[in-house]
């Protein structure tokens, strides 16, 4: 389990194809306190540590994890945000994240409004995946409020301090995002389809 507050960026150094599967590498500045099997969220996506050399860790995306997220069009190079999970007992500074991506969103728009930025953002209508005004939203892992939710369209805020210290800073309009919605919506319309089965029935 995440919180959605970023740790750090980490650098994608190669990416190895293996059949179906991808291995990536990355360095970043917690590879010494890491270990083998130890989950990170990578841009959101939870994955896990399968080998350390040096400064570097590899971690391997299922066919499953790259048809849901933005994985299939990393470069090396790339830049991604980093978190660990949570420690138990700590704050949750941002909000419930499973690193479990539900869909990938488009970058539609990037406004830079009084020294904070406006990002909006498309996705595939479902009816389980929604967003509300002041809802959380996690995009790339970063926890963040939604401004405004119109149908598949709704946009955040970016302060400068999470522009600068994520990856926000690269993205671009046109780009793919990685997209959980909040676990506490999907559960209260997931209960909403169960009640609509049930008067089905009757």
């Amino acid at each position: 389990m995440f919180t959605g507050i970023i740790e750090t960026l980490g650098k994608l150094e190669s990416i190895h194809r293996e059949g179906t599967n991808i291995h990536f590498c990355f360095s970043s500045p917690f590879t010494s306190e890491l270990k083998v099997d130890q989950s990170i969220a990578h841009n959101g996506i939870c994955l896990t540590v399968t080998s350390i050399d040096g400064g570097k860790y590899t971690v391997t995306a299922i066919d499953e994890t790259l048809k849901k997220t933005n994985l299939e069009f990393s470069k090396v190079g790339d830049l991604v945000n980093l978190e660990r999970c949570m420690i138990t007992g700590a704050r949750l500074d941002g909000h419930i994240v499973q690193g479990h991506v539900d869909q990938r969103g488009v970058c539609e728009s990037i406004q830079s409004q009084d020294g904070s930025w406006v990002m909006r953002f498309k996705y595939e209508p479902n009816p389980q995946n929604l967003t509300v005004p002041k809802g959380s939203i996690c995009i790339n892992g970063v926890s963040l409020t939604v401004v405004e939710s119109e149908g598949p369209f709704f946009s955040v805020a970016i302060i400068p301090y999470t522009f600068e210290h994520t990856a926000f800073k690269n993205l671009k309009v046109g780009d793919h995002v990685n997209l959980e919605f909040d676990i506490v919506g999907k559960y209260v319309a997931r209960l909403m389809d169960f009640k609509n089965d049930l008067q089905n029935l009757k």
